[in-house]
């Protein structure tokens, strides 16, 4: 045999090696050089721009909204960023549905690098808390299935919803106006939800044409991204590439859904009679939803759909990890052992699940890797308020460091347990054991404050 050869066979056989050893970062790479798609690779290496983390996320109701603030929550301890809080006076929202101002958010939270909680979007008052950097995201959902989930949601808490005779939805759409109140308590939860939280008008007409492309107008304006719940992972791709983020930046267990016995399916006339309701949560929806798609097809289905298959590869990993190499059971909240892990319950009617860690996760993971599971699946108001402790303590020890002459205290970084990268790994030897608001309004379309 040539020399020519026996190096071609040394090659591949190394190659084959390398693969087997390596085979996630290096099956990116390969894939994306047969699909000509820029490769993944993770920070830092060359040519890199830095990842971006000023972040505005208009928290918007019942569009998966809460598993998007669980990832940002994740991204923001890891980098050691400040995530704006809410007073305690406005519980874990920023005092929603009114209008937010800056007097909601908690001094110990202050400068913010990120903003996610629920909040109704007031463009002037975030532009003057946030950096002039910041990156503007939010996230809609089709209005039949959210107006379905809302409906289910805040039946115990929404008038409008409360006085229908046997819950039936189709009684309220079908007599909307004998139940719908415009300036009752909850009624944003009622009518053009989306709408309301972006700031607009929930009450203009459907024949005010020339308002709704003005508030579209502007939303598209004011807003880098506006991502599609029935799209979520696509969303997530163009989110990485927005803000130069890595692929494990971008993993998430889904949060904060009901059991599928109160869910309901929609007829094609009902979902007609709830889109002709909640016009411009339907204009806005079928315009961004065909935006998200046009940025889709600009980075190129191909590479898309690659990113996709290694996103969901990698967050069965991680969910494998934690969950004692099992896919994870929903639970609902009187089965979850661990209160942390209990997710809020609107009404006896809905059952909102959550997950419990296995009971021996701590045999042979470091805490870290205990850490990162638990963040992964704790549901929002318990995240929000470990986020303030945590951000709190790192406040009034600024405060106590700080010299007579300042006037501000010194910002101090987050101290945090969790891992740089989500995979969880497996230390030797195993470690020792160790509601809504009830003001409302509306902002001008030339000012659209964007809610939760």
């Amino acid at each position: 045999m040539s020399q020519k050869k026996i190096f071609l066979v040394i090659v591949a056989i190394s190659t084959v090696s390398l693969l087997l050893h390596h085979g996630g970062h290096l099956s990116w790479t390969m894939e994306a050089f047969h699909l000509g798609c820029p490769a993944l690779r993770s920070h830092p290496a060359p040519g890199l721009k830095p990842k971006h983390t000023n972040v505005a996320f208009l928290k918007t109701h019942k569009t998966a909204s809460t598993t998007m603030q669980n990832l940002l929550f994740r991204f923001a301890e890891r980098n050691n960023l400040t995530v704006a809080l809410p007073v305690q006076a406005c519980s874990h929202q920023f005092c929603y549905p009114r209008s937010f101002t800056s007097h909601f958010v908690h001094p110990h939270t202050l400068p913010p690098n990120i903003i996610t909680s629920h909040m109704r979007f007031n463009k002037a008052e975030l532009q003057r808390l946030m950096p002039n950097d910041t990156i503007y995201i939010t996230i809609l959902r089709e209005p039949g299935s959210m107006f379905e989930s809302l409906f289910t949601y805040y039946n115990q808490y929404c008038q409008s919803f409360k006085r229908v005779p046997n819950g039936s939805l189709e009684a309220f759409l079908e007599e909307p106006w004998r139940y719908y109140r415009p300036d009752e308590k909850d009624s944003m939860y009622a009518r053009n939800t989306l709408a309301f939280d972006l700031g607009g008008d929930k009450d203009r007409p459907a024949t005010d044409v020339a308002y709704a492309r003005a508030f579209l107008a502007e939303v598209e304006r004011v807003f880098s991204l506006v991502m599609i719940a029935e799209y979520f992972d696509e969303s997530l791709v163009l989110l990485r590439h927005l803000l130069s983020w890595d692929l494990d930046d971008i993993l998430y267990v889904k949060l904060n859904m009901r059991m599928p016995s109160s869910k309901r399916s929609l007829t094609p006339g009902l979902s007609s009679k709830i889109r002709a309701w909640n016009s411009l949560d339907a204009r806005l929806y079928d315009h961004f939803n065909a935006s998200l798609w046009r940025q889709l097809s600009a980075l190129g289905p191909a590479c898309v759909a690659r990113e996709v298959r290694l996103l969901r590869r990698a967050q069965e990993r991680l969910m494998r990890s934690c969950f004692g190499g099992r896919m994870p059971l929903l639970r609902s909240a009187t089965q979850i052992k661990n209160k942390d892990l209990r997710p809020w319950q609107p009404s006896g009617k809905v059952d909102i699940v959550g997950y419990d860690l296995p009971v021996n996760l701590s045999r042979g993971f470091s805490s870290q890797a205990q850490e990162l599971c638990l963040k992964l699946i704790m549901p929002e108001v318990q995240y929000t308020r470990v986020l303030l402790r945590s951000q709190s303590l790192r406040y009034r020890r600024g405060y106590q460091l700080r010299p007579p002459q300042q006037s501000h205290p010194r910002q101090q970084p987050i101290r945090t347990v969790l891992p740089r990268h989500p995979q969880v790994q497996r230390s030797q030897p195993p470690p020792a054991a160790a509601g809504p608001a009830s003001e409302t309004g509306s902002i001008a379309t030339s000012k659209p404050a964007a809610g939760t």
